[in-house]
C-alpha cells in the first residue's frame, strides 16, 4: 500500500521536472511513511510513497522488469500474487523481491495492457514502457483504489490523490461548477469528474495509454447481472457463496504486519470479523465507535459490536467521539478527502482509523455488502415505483407535497418525494439526496444558477443506466450504485481516512469474484419481499445471532444532529453566516438561514444538508483560498 504520483510530458524534449516530482511525494506523505522512491528520465517522472504491508524488506519500489525497459509504480494489494508469480517463473522471468508488485511488471511484458485481466486485488499503478515510449495507467475493477490525472497539453499528470497533482504551477485551483452542482445533489462527485475543473478520476475498471498522440481510455471490466442457470436455487447458490467469501477474507489476511478489523456490529461487518476468527489462531483485534456527550446513546451501536466482540473473543477497542472532535476535527478530513463529501460520519471514520493505526496497520472492513445484497432501503422503496407511475401526476406530487409538513420522518419524505419522479434516472438520484432536484434550486444564487444554464442534473446516472445489461429495477439500481456511490463516496472516504493515518483498508466484499458471483444471483435472494440481504443473512445464520441479523440498519450512525444544536452550533454559524454566504455567491443567504433556523428549533432535521454545506466551504477555504490553518502544517501533524 502506498501513494503514486508522476508526470508524462508529451514534447521529447522537454525534461521532468525533480522539484515538482518532489513536491507531489511530499503532500502524501501520510500514504506511505515508511518509504519513498522515485523515477526521472528525459520527459517522464514516476513517484510513490510506501507503507510496508508485504515483503518490508525488498518490496521498495520503483520495480522494474529485468532489463529496465518497464518501470513501475503501484498502489495496492495483488491477492493472487503467489499464483502469478509462478506462472511467471515457469515462463522464464526473473524476480528481484518477493512482494506482489513485481508480478505486475512481468505480467505487463507477458500480456501488455491485458495484464490487468489476471490482477485479483485493489490497485492503481502506472508503468513506464520505454521500448514504446508510452505511459499505462490502470485501476482496480470497483475503484477502491483512487488515480487521478490532468492534461495540461503538455503534460499529463497523475496521482493518488487529487493534492498531489496540484503541486504542479501549471493546474489552477479552478472549481467545476457542474461537478459542484452534482456534489450539492448526491452528496459527492461522481468520476470522472472531480471538484476541480483540470483534474479527472480514472473510473474503476479502466485503464489509460498516454504516448505523443495523447491519452486514450479503455473499460477492461464490467459488471453483468445475466443469470447464471446453476444457481437459480437458494441452495445452490449458498453453496457457491460460502466459499467464495471465506476465500476472499482469506486472502485479506497475507500481510507481514499486525492487522484487525473494523466492527460495527451490522452484519457485513460482524460476517467479516466471524470468518477471521476462523482462519486464525489469536484473537481479532476489533475497533468500534461510541459517543460521550449526553443525548447521543441512541447512536451508539456499540452493544451490538460488543456482542459480535465477545462471541467470537475478540480483542475489542472503542473510540469514543465527542461535539468538539466533529467541530476540531473537520478541516482536517476535508484536507484529505481532497474534495468535500457529505456525510456526517467523516469525523467518525477518521478517528476510528487513528484509533486502529496505533496498534495495527491493516484492517478488513465490511464495505460493499449493501451494494451487492441489497441492504438500502432504497432498493424496497423501489418496489412502490409503478405503483406510484400509475397514479395521475397531480395525485402523486399532492403526496409527496403533503409529506413534507410531517414532523420527522426524513426518509419516508424522501421516499414519496422521489417517486415522484417518472424517469428513472433522475428517481436513481434522488432516493438519497443533499438537496433533492425539487429544493436544489431554491438553495442556489441566481449567479450561481446561470452559470450552470439551467442544467441542475449531470449525467452520470442515466449514462450507466444506459449501459447496465440488467433486467429489473433492483439490479438496474445495484449497478448504479457499484458504479458511483460506492466508488465516489464509500470507498473514497474508506482510502482517504485510513491512508491519512497510514493505515491499509481492504474490503473482502469487493473481491471481483464475488461481485461477479452476487451479480448472478436473482433479484429475490437479495430482496425477498421487504427482506434486505435475504441471502446473506441465510448465509451468516450460522454465525451471527438473530439480534445482529435483524436489527434495524443504521448506517454509520452519529449524533451530528445534535451537536449542530448544541456545541458544535456556533462552529456552523461561523461557517455558514450570511456575509460568508454572500461573499461566496452560490448560495441564496435567506435560505440556509432558513435551514439553520428549523433545524435549530427541532422543527426539521437538515444535518445532512446543513453537514453538506460546512464541507463544501471547509473545501473552498483549503483548496481554493488556501487557507494556511492545515496546509502550514507539518505532514505528521496533518495525519495525526
Amino acid at each position: 500500500m502506498c501513494g503514486i504520483c508522476g508526470s508524462y510530458h508529451y514534447a521529447e524534449d522537454t525534461p521532468a521536472s525533480p522539484q515538482v516530482l518532489a513536491a507531489m511525494l511530499d503532500v502524501i506523505e501520510h500514504r506511505g511513511p515508511d518509504d519513498e522512491g522515485y523515477f526521472v528520465h528525459q520527459g517522464v517522472a514516476l513517484g510513490m510513497r510506501r507503507l510496508s504491508i508485504i515483503d518490508l524488506e525488498t518490496g521498495r519500489q520503483p520495480l522494474f522488469n529485468e532489463d529496465r525497459s518497464l518501470t513501475l509504480v503501484f498502489n495496492g494489494e495483488i491477492y493472487n500474487y503467489q499464483a502469478l508469480r509462478q506462472r511467471l517463473q515457469r515462463a522464464g522471468h526473473r524476480f528481484r523481491s518477493a512482494g506482489d508488485g513485481e508480478v505486475i511488471v512481468h505480467l505487463y511484458e507477458e500480456h501488455g495492457e491485458a495484464c490487468v485481466d489476471y490482477l485479483r486485488g485493489m490497485f492503481a499503478f502506472a508503468i513506464w514502457d520505454a521500448r514504446r515510449q508510452r505511459l499505462f495507467l490502470a485501476r482496480d475493477r470497483m475503484g477502491i483504489k483512487p488515480l487521478y490525472y490532468a492534461d495540461t497539453g503538455k503534460r499529463l499528470l497523475f496521482g493518488s490523490e487529487i493534492k498531489s497533482i496540484l503541486q504542479d504551477p501549471e493546474i489552477e485551483r479552478r472549481p467545476d461548477p457542474q461537478a459542484m452542482s452534482e456534489y450539492l445533489s448526491l452528496r459527492y462527485v461522481p468520476a470522472p469528474a472531480t471538484l476541480f475543473e483540470q483534474v479527472q478520476a480514472l473510473p474503476p475498471g479502466f485503464t489509460a495509454t498516454v504516448d505523443a498522440k495523447g491519452m486514450r481510455l479503455r473499460r477492461y471490466w464490467d459488471i453483468s447481472y445475466q443469470p447464471n442457470p446453476l444457481l437459480d436455487t437458494e441452495e445452490a447458490a449458498l453453496e457457491a457463496l460460502e466459499p467464495m467469501f471465506r476465500e476472499s477474507v482469506r486472502l485479506r489476511l497475507m500481510s507481514d504486519v499486525p492487522f484487525g478489523a473494523f466492527l460495527s456490529g451490522g452484519v457485513d461487518s460482524s460476517a467479516v470479523v466471524a470468518v477471521m476468527s476462523e482462519f486464525l489462531n489469536e484473537p481479532v483485534k476489533t475497533y468500534a465507535v461510541g459517543y460521550e456527550d449526553d443525548g447521543t446513546e441512541r447512536f451508539s451501536e456499540l452493544p451490538f459490536a460488543r456482542e459480535v466482540s465477545r462471541q467470537y473473543g475478540t480483542d475489542h477497542h472503542e473510540v469514543m467521539l465527542r461535539s468538539e472532535d466533529f467541530v476540531n476535527l473537520s478541516e482536517q478530513v476535508i484536507w484529505h478527502l481532497d474534495q468535500p463529501i457529505a456525510d456526517a460520519a467523516l469525523v467518525a471514520y477518521h478517528r476510528v482509523c487513528a484509533a486502529a493505526a496505533e496498534d495495527v496497520k491493516m484492517v478488513l472492513t465490511g464495505e460493499g455488502g449493501d451494494e451487492l445484497f441489497a441492504g438500502y432501503g432504497r432498493y424496497a422503496g423501489e418496489r412502490l415505483a409503478p405503483l406510484f407511475g400509475a397514479l395521475p401526476p397531480s395525485i402523486a406530487q399532492l403526496t409527496a407535497t403533503a409529506s413534507r409538513a410531517l414532523p420527522g420522518l426524513r426518509r419516508p419524505k424522501l421516499m414519496l418525494q422521489a417517486l415522484t419522479y417518472r424517469d428513472e434516472g433522475q428517481r436513481l438520484r434522488n432516493w438519497f439526496p443533499l438537496f433533492d432536484d425539487r429544493r436544489k434550486p431554491s438553495l442556489l444564487s441566481h449567479d450561481f444558477r446561470a452559470l450552470l444554464a439551467d442544467q441542475l442534473s449531470g449525467p452520470a446516472f442515466h449514462e450507466h443506466l444506459a449501459r447496465t445489461d440488467a433486467d429489473g429495477s433492483l439490479h438496474r439500481m445495484l449497478y448504479v450504485d457499484n458504479k458511483v456511490y460506492l466508488p465516489d463516496c464509500l470507498l473514497a472516504r474508506g482510502d482517504k481516512l485510513s491512508m491519512a493515518s497510514s493505515l491499509e483498508a481492504r474490503v473482502p466484499f469487493l473481491d471481483h469474484s464475488l461481485v461477479e458471483l452476487a451479480a448472478s444471483l436473482p433479484a429475490e435472494f437479495k430482496l425477498k419481499g421487504l427482506t434486505r440481504k435475504h441471502l446473506l443473512k441465510r448465509l451468516c445464520a450460522k454465525w451471527l445471532p438473530d439480534r445482529i441479523l435483524h436489527r434495524k440498519k443504521e448506517g454509520f450512525p452519529v449524533p451530528v444532529g445534535v451537536w449542530l444544536r448544541g456545541s458544535a452550533r456556533a462552529f456552523a454559524r461561523d461557517l455558514l453566516s450570511p456575509d460568508l454566504i454572500a461573499r461566496r455567491g452560490l448560495f441564496d443567504t435567506r435560505f440556509v438561514s432558513r435551514l439553520l433556523d428549523e433545524h435549530d428549533r427541532g422543527a426539521e432535521d437538515h444535518t445532512s444538508m446543513i453537514v453538506g454545506l460546512i464541507n463544501l466551504e471547509l473545501w473552498h477555504r483549503l483548496y481554493i483560498d488556501r487557507a494556511p490553518s492545515v496546509m502550514q502544517q507539518p505532514v505528521q501533524q496533518r495525519a495525526a
